[in-house]
């Protein structure tokens, strides 16, 4: 009898240490969250199919790592790592976006390959990343050229609805969802400026 109970103890940890674990870390995350400053922009969520056209567009594969800059609810992050495999990190300012980022990454199992981090992506070094995502205004877009100029080349940028003043797109595509017309921005690196 003894010995079975030793048993059920054993098998009990090996299935609830790796869900407590998970969940510690998500805590100290939750924990560490502050107010940076007020975001830029409010949050509107990019429809599903827009997010899996942007994904499409920038040909993102098992083998990139994709930054989402102003993630959200982390849809863009955790379409990226289910749909191809790929690590996507995504950054928010917003500690109440930070939170729904991170239970979206737990809910949908793909903590290994997605991350969540509260940052100014304004302040980030963006050179390790060879995708990055934006659902930015137009001016925030062009405030970011400095940042995404020192990609690698070949590095795909994708934007959905706003276009960057005074870069030229690679591909721009119109289409509708949720019973809205959305355009999509690609442009790779390096940038070809229209104007110097």
């Amino acid at each position: 009898m003894s010995r079975t109970v030793s048993v059920m103890a054993a098998l009990c940890c090996l299935i609830i240490a790796p869900a407590l674990f998970a969940q510690t870390a998500a805590q100290k995350m939750e924990g560490r969250l502050k107010r940076i400053r007020t975001p830029d922009v409010i949050f509107v969520p990019t429809p599903q199919p827009v997010v899996e056209k942007m994904l499409e567009m920038a040909g993102v594969t098992k083998n990139d790592l994709l930054y989402d800059l102003g993630c959200g609810d982390g849809r863009i992050v955790v379409t990226a790592a289910k749909k191809y495999g790929c690590h996507a990190v995504g950054f928010d300012i917003d500690p109440k976006r930070i939170k729904e980022s991170l239970a979206n990454v737990k809910e949908n199992n793909v903590g290994d390959l997605a991350k969540i981090e509260q940052a100014d992506i304004f302040t980030l070094d963006l050179s390790p990343a060879n995708v990055i995502t934006l659902y930015l205004l137009p001016s925030l877009n062009v405030k970011l050229i400095p940042q995404l100029e020192k990609l690698k080349p070949g590095s795909r940028i994708v934007s959905h609805d706003f276009d960057m003043e005074g870069v030229q797109p690679d591909k721009v595509v119109q289409m509708e969802a949720d019973g809205s017309e959305h355009t999509i921005y690609l442009w790779t690196t390096p940038l070809k400026k229209t104007h110097p």
